[in-house]
């Protein structure tokens, strides 16, 4: 099925002043009713439309409008563009709540703060439907039903499925800093090797221990010698 040309009134307005096509070809290019083409040659429809040149949009040939011409049963083509446009990216606004279902909003978010408190207010919205300050209002016990509010999870009650809330919930889990637990460090090489760390400079306590040893092995020795002497 080919595209609908670009002001369809004002292109056939311009096909039926300025070509001999019939208004089955036009209706057919232009998407519009044979009747309709009709009544636009006639005058009584379309008035005060200016007329789009197809041929200078690029949208047809002069060659294609006149083989159209020659043969009545030929529908013509719409050309395609040299430049092809990004589809335009429509912001998804909050989901559509029915009106037999609002009334179960409140529970749902209840339900979502208890189980899910790492969603933002943000996801939750964008899962039940509802305002920031509704949101506020259950968290901090102020809202006009606070005291009847039961959760209810928002799946049950049709406000979202399953794979909405899945999706939302993963969100929110790469969105949360990872904890990390204390004493999950590494000992230092002191605790490790048994060795007192050193302090103020001076050697371990062992160190000085085995210098001290060899100190008075020495002058033991040295004493033997001169009583030999």
């Amino acid at each position: 099925m080919q595209n609908q040309p670009l002001m369809p009134k004002a292109t056939a307005v311009w096909l039926v002043e300025n070509t001999a096509l019939s208004f089955d070809q036009i209706a057919d290019f232009c998407k519009l009713h044979p009747l309709e083409v009709k009544a636009i040659a006639d005058g009584d429809s379309a008035q005060g439309i200016k007329g789009l040149d197809p041929i200078q949009t690029g949208q047809l040939s002069r060659e294609g409008i006149a083989e159209a011409e020659k043969n009545p049963e030929r529908r013509l083509k719409l050309a395609d563009p040299k430049v092809r446009l990004p589809q335009p990216k429509t912001k998804r606004g909050p989901r559509y709540t029915p009106v037999s279902r609002r009334q179960d909003r409140p529970n749902a978010i209840l339900w979502l703060l208890r189980n899910h408190p790492e969603l933002k207010d943000s996801q939750i919205m964008r899962l039940v439907g509802t305002t920031k300050s509704t949101i506020q209002a259950i968290r901090d016990r102020t809202h006009w039903n606070a005291a009847h509010l039961q959760p209810m999870d928002p799946v049950t009650l049709g406000l979202c499925s399953q794979l909405d809330l899945d999706l939302e919930v993963q969100r929110a889990a790469k969105d949360r800093p990872v904890e990390v637990e204390e004493g999950a460090t590494l000992l230092p090489a002191e605790a490790t090797t048994g060795r007192e760390p050193a302090a103020d400079g001076k050697k371990p306590a062992e160190e000085l221990n085995v210098q001290a040893v060899f100190a008075k092995l020495k002058q033991l020795g040295g004493a033997k010698t001169e009583e030999d002497e």
